[in-house]
């Protein structure tokens, strides 16, 4: 566990991960943007509660599953969907051990598929357990193993739809 120093906790990190999905921008767009089905799409996420939903943006909770020593994490976030620009943006409204975390995910056509890209800007709080830089390497660890469960099964349910 390694404590932020005043000077670190300045510091903003950033990761921007992607990943291409064998599967029309519409269909990557309506099944990556279903928060209900979040916790069958995600492996983290035991469940979604949506608090409010005003236009296109949505206020919810989001709980993890518990983690190695049987915490559970939870949350709530906002995220604000741009359908026709196939964008969205989203920021933790209770950031915990964060100072902020802001969230952009955007899909783009590549080829015959859909190209889905997460960058996220956030600070970590002096006191949290871990600093800045050692989030950056979780986020992006756990960025490219969560796109990885997403586009299998995403690929999956486009295939499905195909037959």
């Amino acid at each position: 566990m390694t404590q932020a120093t005043p000077q670190e906790s300045q510091t903003v990190g950033h990761t921007d991960n992607s990943i291409v999905i064998d599967a029309d921008i519409d269909f990557v767009w309506r099944m990556t943007n279903d928060l209900q089905n979040w916790p069958d799409l995600f492996t983290e996420y035991a469940s979604v509660d949506i608090l409010d939903h005003t236009g296109d943006t949505y206020r919810f909770r989001l709980t993890m599953h518990p983690d190695e020593n049987g915490k559970v994490w939870s949350w709530v976030s906002e995220r604000t969907l741009d359908e026709a620009a196939h964008r969205v943006v989203a920021r933790r409204v209770e950031p915990g051990p964060f100072e902020f975390m802001d969230i952009e995910w955007t899909y783009a056509p590549e080829g015959d598929g859909t190209r889905m890209r997460w960058v996220q800007d956030f600070r970590m709080r002096p006191e949290a357990p871990v600093d800045t830089a050692g989030m950056t390497q979780r986020i992006n660890a756990n960025s490219k193993v969560q796109m990885a469960v997403i586009r299998d099964k995403v690929q999956d349910a486009a295939q499905r739809a195909r037959t």
